[in-house]
C-alpha cells in the first residue's frame, strides 16, 4: 500500500497523485514535489488515502517537503520573471510582425524554463521568436499553442450570470457542448445568449442537460396534436421544470396546461371508442 496525496498547481486545475511518504499533511497545505520538469510548487487538494500499488501504471513521484518561507519568495521571484518575459515577448511578437495572441507566461520553480502560451488562427512560424528569448534569458522556452477555451481558464474573468467563469474556478475538464443541449433546455438559439467569453458554447449547458432529458421523457414531442381541456392544439414548447407543456389551440391562442391534464389525439380518439 502507498500513501496517495492530491496536488493541485493551479486553481480550477487537475489534481495530480503523488506519493506523500511519511509527510502529515492536510487539504490546503503548500508542498514542494518532484515532477518530470523538476521541482513543483503546488497546493494538497485531496487528503492522503492509502492505495493499492497496483492500482497505478507506474512509480508515482514524491513529495519533496513541505513548502517554506523561502518557497513563497522564490515563488514570487518566479513571478517576476514571468512578468518580464510576457513584456519582453510581446514586444518581440509585435518586432517581428506575427499573427499570434499571447496572453500567458509560466516558468518551472527552479526558474529553468520559460513556457509561452499563445493562440492563432493557424501556424505560427516562432523560429525567430524563440532564438531572441533565449539570448534574453539564457534558459529553456517552449512555445505552446492552445485552444480559445484554454484561454479563458488560464485567464480568468467574469461570464454573463455576473460570476467567476466556470472554468477558471472549478472545471478541471471541458466537456463536449453542444447546441442540442441548448434546444433540450429551451433555451435561446442566439449565439450572444449562450456563448461564454471564450466565444464558444458556454460550459454550464451540460450542468443540466441530463436532468432536462431525464424530465421531458414522458412529454410528448413538440409538434404534436393533443387534446386539452380547452380544445385541440399543437404542442410548441415544453417547460419541464413545471412539468407544463404550451400549446397553441386551433382558434390561435397559446396556452399553457399541466402535464396530466394533456392527452395525444391517438390516445383520446381510443378512450372514445371504448367508451362508445
Amino acid at each position: 500500500m502507498v500513501k496517495v496525496v492530491g496536488i493541485r498547481f493551479k486553481p480550477a486545475g487537475k489534481v495530480y497523485d503523488f506519493d506523500a511518504g511519511a509527510f502529515v499533511l492536510a487539504p490546503g497545505d503548500p508542498v514542494i514535489v518532484e515532477t518530470e520538469q523538476g521541482l513543483g510548487f503546488g497546493f494538497v487538494a485531496v487528503a492522503p488515502e492509502l492505495r493499492d500499488e497496483k492500482t497505478f501504471d507506474r512509480a508515482l513521484k514524491k513529495v519533496y517537503r513541505l513548502a517554506g518561507e523561502a518557497d513563497f519568495h522564490q515563488r514570487e521571484k518566479n513571478r517576476e520573471l514571468e512578468k518580464k518575459a510576457h513584456a519582453f515577448c510581446m514586444a518581440c511578437v509585435k518586432k517581428l510582425r506575427l499573427q499570434m495572441n499571447l496572453f500567458s507566461v509560466e516558468g518551472t520553480f527552479d526558474a529553468g524554463k520559460l513556457t509561452f502560451f499563445f493562440t492563432a488562427d493557424g501556424r505560427v512560424d516562432f523560429r525567430e521568436l524563440v532564438k531572441m528569448l533565449v539570448r534574453e534569458f539564457r534558459i529553456r522556452i517552449e512555445m505552446r499553442q492552445v485552444g480559445i477555451r484554454n484561454q479563458a481558464k488560464m485567464c480568468g474573468g467574469i461570464g454573463r450570470c455576473g460570476r467567476a467563469l466556470c472554468c477558471s474556478t472549478f472545471i478541471e475538464k471541458f466537456e463536449p457542448v453542444s447546441i442540442r443541449m441548448a434546444k433540450e433546455q429551451g433555451l435561446s438559439l442566439n449565439p450572444t445568449k449562450i456563448s461564454g467569453q471564450c466565444g464558444r458554447l458556454m460550459c454550464c449547458l451540460t450542468f443540466e442537460n441530463e436532468t432536462y432529458k431525464g424530465l421531458k421523457t414522458e412529454f410528448p414531442k413538440i409538434g404534436k396534436m393533443v387534446e386539452t381541456p380547452k380544445g385541440k392544439g399543437k404542442i410548441v414548447r415544453h417547460n419541464a421544470i413545471c412539468n407544463r407543456i404550451a400549446v397553441r389551440l386551433e382558434e390561435g391562442q397559446e396556452m399553457e396546461f399541466d402535464l396530466s391534464d394533456i392527452q395525444l389525439e391517438s390516445e383520446s380518439k381510443d378512450k372514445s371508442r371504448q367508451n362508445g
